[in-house]
């Protein structure tokens, strides 16, 4: 629901998120190279998986920041209520 109360300039962190994802990737891939060189198997897997979750952050984030802004309300349009019937549907 729009309150009225929203930043005019608001921000998505969809940048700052794809950066931190890129950041985890490439640390990710270098703690999976650096233990399968010393023969950690276990901890080799782990950065594996985290690699893996990092990449597909990536791609979702990627995904989102190419769907482009969606609509949102101008300054110009007031804040509104919530129609009669949901507001009824909540009492006891």
């Amino acid at each position: 629901m729009r309150t009225g109360s929203e930043p005019a300039t608001a921000r998505s962190p969809l940048r700052m998120r794809l950066w931190l994802s890129v950041w985890g990737m490439a640390w990710a891939a270098f703690g999976l190279a650096a233990f399968l060189v010393a023969g950690r198997v276990g901890w080799a897997t782990a950065c594996g998986v985290l690699l893996l979750v990092a990449l597909t952050d990536c791609c979702l984030v990627v995904r989102h920041i190419r769907q482009g802004p969606h609509y949102q309300p101008g300054r110009d349009i007031p804040p509104y209520e919530p129609d009669e019937a949901s507001r009824d549907d909540r009492k006891p």
